[in-house]
């Protein structure tokens, strides 16, 4: 369903972009509404963002991606100093020679669906419909942008002491290995800035409508509530993979990453099955035995059977009903050469990648 495009977003708006990158976030990305609890503080009385389509912006307009980079059960306890968004930009502009004329999610999911409104109403910014990933994936080279030859870098990272440092690498692959490597040092987590493009470089490679579309989701839920799944299912041509209660939650933070399995065991239509969920970060695959339900780039989410909340991976415990939603991914991420970066053997999972 073609929706209007959001061309302004204020509390209400927010608060439906955080709730539909709960779901894009496929449970990982960072829990969002403390991404929305960081924006409306930056906000203050300014409590409006402008959104703009890219095609609004002339070539050589430069639009810079901000981001949280680490494991999401750490963001949750560690928290942003306020300061590190209007340094992060003032290193990049410095790097670049170029003022920063738009704000881009790099990606639709989880926290970093609102983190960049804190760097657009600081910086008294717009922020463009759009990302370069339609859902959330765990690394940064997991984009679309890498698809057509965009470098990560040059990159800052800036943590919530203040120390900030800046790379230059050989491979976006490269850039995730480093800053990585660093972002544990930091404490597991980040603010970071990557990916600066002109809006002509990454016009081919934009996933276009994405803040339009986490705000509509938000809507959805906002008016199905407990029935959310179904509604997300007739809407956006989507699968209701299981209905289920959670058994067995295993979950460590390791390599930056939060990684582990999630057990279900079916309610409902359901009863007498069990599922296994694997996640890094985000839900990686869905199996119940040998059977794949649903793997990456495809989007599995799990949603609250009372309230049609998003459950994220550092949210989900034992005993909470849930309903498991799975989403077809943007059609840019089912090329052979996209599969590569993103599909289920990326993980190390030996399935081939079947879409929902």
């Amino acid at each position: 369903m073609n929706n209007p495009a959001i061309t302004k977003i204020d509390f209400k708006a927010l608060k439906y972009i955080a709730d539909g990158g709960a779901i894009l976030g496929s449970g990982g990305g960072g829990d969002p509404y403390v991404g929305r609890l960081m924006a409306q503080q930056a906000w203050g009385s300014n409590n409006t963002v402008a959104v703009i389509d890219i095609d609004e912006l002339p070539d050589d307009a430069l639009i810079l991606p901000i981001a949280m980079m680490g494991a999401p059960t750490v963001m949750l306890e560690k928290f942003s100093s306020g300061e590190e968004i209007p340094k992060l930009i003032s290193m990049m502009e410095r790097f670049l020679g170029k003022k920063v004329a738009a704000i881009l999610c790099i990606e639709a999911g989880g926290l970093n669906s609102t983190i960049p409104f804190i760097a657009a109403a600081q910086m008294q910014l717009p922020i463009v419909d759009g990302d370069a990933m339609g859902r959330a994936f765990p690394e940064l080279q997991m984009v679309t942008f890498t698809l057509g030859g965009i470098q990560a870098t040059p990159m800052a990272m800036m943590d919530e002491k203040g120390n900030g440092a800046t790379f230059d690498t050989i491979s976006n692959s490269w850039a995730e290995k480093l800053a990585r490597a660093l972002t544990i040092e930091m404490g597991g987590a980040a603010m970071v800035s990557l990916y600066p493009v002109t809006a002509a470089q990454c016009r081919n490679y934009l996933i276009r409508g994405s803040l339009t579309k986490a705000h509509r989701i938000g809507q959805i839920m906002a008016e199905h509530g407990a029935n959310a799944c179904a509604a997300l299912v007739e809407e956006f041509d989507g699968t209701h993979l299981f209905q289920g209660r959670v058994r067995d939650v295993n979950r460590v933070s390791e390599g930056g990453f939060a990684r582990g399995t999630v057990k279900l065991e079916g309610l409902g239509d359901f009863i007498n099955r069990e599922i296994t969920l694997s996640f890094q970060n985000e839900f990686l695959i869905a199996r119940e035995g040998d059977n794949v339900l649903a793997t990456t780039p495809d989007l599995i989410t799990l949603l609250d059977i009372f309230s049609g909340d998003a459950v994220t991976t550092e949210l989900v415990k034992y005993g909470l009903p849930v309903n498991v939603l799975g989403l077809p991914c943007d059609p840019i991420w089912q090329s052979p050469q996209a599969l590569e970066i993103v599909g289920p053997r990326y993980f190390k999972l030996d399935y081939d990648y079947k879409p929902i």
